[in-house]
C-alpha cells in the first residue's frame, strides 16, 4: 500500500482550500453568455458531468451546454446565471442564455479534485483542466475543452 496521493484535493467552500488558492496565480475569466438547454429536476437525481457524478436536487437546474456536457445549477442560484429565451419563462423547461458572470481561474498542471458543498459530489480534473471559484466562493472545475468553447481569460490592464 503506497501514501504517494496523486491529486490535489480541494473542498468547496473551505477555508483551507481558500487560503491555499488566494496564494496562486489565478486569472479573471468572464464565461460567455451563450444559449443552453435547460431541464427541472423534478426528484432529487444523478447527473453525469465530465468531471464526474454530481448531486441535484428536486427543483435544481439541470443545464445542458453547447457540446452536450451536462451540469446542474440549485435552484436558488440559476436565475442569477441564466436567462429564459423567449418564448421560454424562467422557471420552465426550455431554452435559455447563459450570462457573463466572473470567476477566477486557474489551469492545473496535474490532476486535482474538488468536493462540491454538499460533501458527496466530487469531480476530477485532469492536467490542463481548469480549477474555477465562483463570485460566492464555491469552486468547480471545467474541462479544458469546454473552458476554451465557454470562458474568456480577461485582459491584463
Amino acid at each position: 500500500m503506497s501514501d504517494h496521493k496523486p491529486l490535489l484535493i480541494f473542498q468547496s467552500g473551505s477555508a483551507q482550500s481558500q487560503a491555499w488558492l488566494k496564494s496562486l496565480p489565478r486569472q479573471p475569466a468572464r464565461k460567455r453568455s451563450l444559449p443552453v438547454q435547460v431541464r427541472f429536476a423534478t426528484q432529487d437525481d444523478r447527473i453525469s458531468t465530465l468531471e464526474g457524478n454530481v448531486h441535484a436536487r428536486a427543483g435544481d437546474a439541470i443545464v445542458t451546454g453547447i457540446s452536450g456536457e451536462q451540469w446542474p445549477v440549485a435552484r436558488a442560484q440559476f436565475a442569477a446565471k441564466y436567462v429564459p429565451n423567449a418564448p421560454c419563462v424562467m422557471g420552465e423547461d426550455g431554452s435559455y442564455q447563459s450570462l457573463p458572470i466572473h470567476v477566477l481561474a486557474l489551469r492545473m498542471a496535474s490532476a486535482f479534485t474538488v468536493v462540491l458543498d454538499d460533501g458527496r459530489s466530487q469531480l476530477n480534473g485532469q492536467t490542463g483542466d481548469w480549477l474555477v471559484e465562483y463570485d460566492d466562493g464555491a469552486l468547480g472545475i471545467i474541462a479544458a475543452p469546454v473552458f476554451d468553447n465557454t470562458y474568456d481569460i480577461a485582459e491584463s490592464e
